[in-house]
């Protein structure tokens, strides 16, 4: 599936056993999903549906990345 992350193209692999969610794709991406936020076609993802939230081919995501400091 092609996806548009940050305004870069790139391809994924959906799991063997069904299609791709966003809770799947930042597993993938090595994030973090309690130190990121996900927009996906310009709508927020609540956290709390990163794992219901299915992509499609041809979605457009954000995902920004929280950083503490000192």
């Amino acid at each position: 599936m092609t996806l548009t992350l940050n305004g870069e193209s790139r391809v994924f692999e959906g799991p063997a056993d069904g299609p791709l969610s966003v809770s799947a794709l930042l597993a993938a991406l090595g994030l973090d999903t309690r130190k990121v936020a996900v927009e996906r076609n310009e709508e927020i993802v609540p956290r709390s549906r990163y794992a219901e939230t299915w992509l499609a081919s041809g979605d457009s995501l954000e995902i920004v990345h929280f950083i503490g400091g000192g």
